[in-house]
């Protein structure tokens, strides 16, 4: 196997769009290298993961049509950790400190006052036995770094290109906590190297991190992957992702009623040389993707393009496509004439239902005033009616009353629809029928 890749979620939240594209496009690199793709639950923070958190991302994967070769989670694999964890101690790449966070936090400030960069000052590398079982005898358990060389750290990188760290101007990463447990970077680094990961395609806050991760893949005697890191998602105006947006989750799309392919076709290219367009299928989404296309530049996420690509998809949709969808939805009896009707109108499905209700019922007319009502009544031209009727019965209707303008069209579509706004009235009508139509027009009347 070539390319071996993984997706590595943490389950503490809902998987939000940010990830989903770092999902997305770590997939569909696996899948056009015909590699193995490895979802790892990064699990160690026991006390934040929830196993709803674990369904919720599988569940948005599956949706948008991702699958995986294999499945790990972290907390099933301490005693591999640990049995790591000696060996970096034995070579001496990993020493205990006993500061507290408040003495932390006062050094850290002392560097800053002085214009120094907050680097640790590896004081605990000087301490002896003795001053160890002095803090230990306090109560004090350390926590452990990890020992960077002070050497030139390099690598290329698929999208940043050449990138340089020197390891004396960054700080030994705490990599085991107070109460023994590892860090996130040291569970990363031994999962990859024992997975045998190929690439690891991240979002580019993790490229100080990887400096260090290539340093302790080589003093873990492992073989170094090949990096991507992906520029972080904006909001259109070049700022971080407002909290609407950035707290946007994948269930938060589905139930808004958006396709996902829609979110598959956007996603796939945003911050790519290629343009963005309208996917219906993931094998010509995979056919057509490169790695290589994405640049540093910032993308700029557009809710508003997520919906014109998902009013587009929805237009090439045969009724077939989403017939199970409408049922899902309580629209079992929408037929295929029906869809075809609106389908070039609509932004999401949720649109669909609102077309079904104005147009099926039930409706609550408002009628203010009764003779223009009747009088549009009598002027509906014969059936059968097609796309030309509803400007022929306007026409009639304003030639008959002198009305115009939204005097004309909003008294009539209060009567037809009992809303302010909604679908085109101009297939509306079609969609609504003569029977409903004379119906809605005589409400008040009846009543009355």
């Amino acid at each position: 196997m070539s390319v071996k890749v993984r997706f590595a979620p943490s389950p503490t939240g809902m998987m939000h769009v940010g990830n989903a594209r770092t999902a997305l496009i770590t997939w569909l690199f696996t899948r056009a290298n015909n590699g193995h793709f490895l979802l790892r639950i990064d699990d160690t923070d026991q006390e934040r993961s929830k196993k709803e958190y674990e369904d919720a991302i599988e569940e948005g994967l599956k949706w948008l049509g991702m699958d995986w070769d294999s499945k790990a989670r972290q907390r099933e694999r301490m005693d591999i950790y640990n049995e790591k964890i000696e060996e970096l101690k034995s070579k001496g790449r990993l020493y205990p400190c006993y500061e507290t966070p408040d003495e932390l936090d006062l050094k850290r400030k002392s560097q800053l006052s002085r214009k120094l960069p907050p680097i640790y000052d590896r004081e605990a590398l000087n301490l002896t036995q003795e001053q160890k079982s002095k803090y230990e005898a306090q109560g004090r358990k350390p926590h452990w770094r990890f020992k960077l060389e002070h050497a030139p750290i390099e690598w290329e990188d698929i999208i940043r290109g050449s990138v340089k760290f020197s390891g004396a101007d960054m700080s030994d990463p705490v990599l085991i906590r107070e109460d023994g447990s590892p860090l996130y970077h040291l569970c990363s680094v031994i999962d990859d190297m024992e997975y045998g990961i190929t690439h690891v395609i991240r979002g580019e806050d993790h490229v100080s991190n990887t400096a260090a991760h290539i340093q302790m893949f080589e003093a873990l005697g492992a073989k170094v992957p090949t990096f991507a890191h992906l520029p972080l998602l904006s909001d259109m105006e070049g700022g971080k992702l407002s909290k609407r947006l950035g707290s946007l989750s994948l269930k938060d799309l589905r139930d808004e009623g958006l396709d996902a392919m829609a979110v598959v076709s956007l996603m796939a290219r945003l911050g790519s040389s290629d343009p963005i367009e309208p996917f219906t299928n993931m094998h010509d989404v995979i056919e057509k993707f490169d790695l290589g296309k994405f640049s540093r530049g910032t993308p700029k996420f557009d809710d508003k393009e997520l919906y014109r690509l998902n009013a587009k998809i929805l237009q090439i949709y045969s009724y077939n496509d989403v017939k199970n969808r409408l049922a899902d939805m309580g629209l079992a009896e929408m037929d295929e004439e029906f869809w075809n009707a609106i389908r070039s109108n609509i932004e999401s499905l949720k649109n669909a239902k609102e077309w079904w209700q104005v147009a099926k019922g039930p409706v609550t007319p408002i009628i203010e005033d009764k003779d223009f009502a009747l009088q549009a009544m009598e002027l509906l031209p014969p059936t059968p009616w097609d796309e030309n009727t509803w400007q022929e019965w306007t026409n009639a209707i304003k030639e008959k009353t002198g009305r115009k303008g939204k005097q004309l069209f909003m008294p009539l579509r209060h009567a037809l629809t009992g809303m302010e706004h909604g679908p085109e009235m101009q297939q509306l009508l079609l969609l609504i029928g003569e029977e409903k139509v004379k119906e809605r027009l005589q409400y008040k009347q009846a009543a009355a």
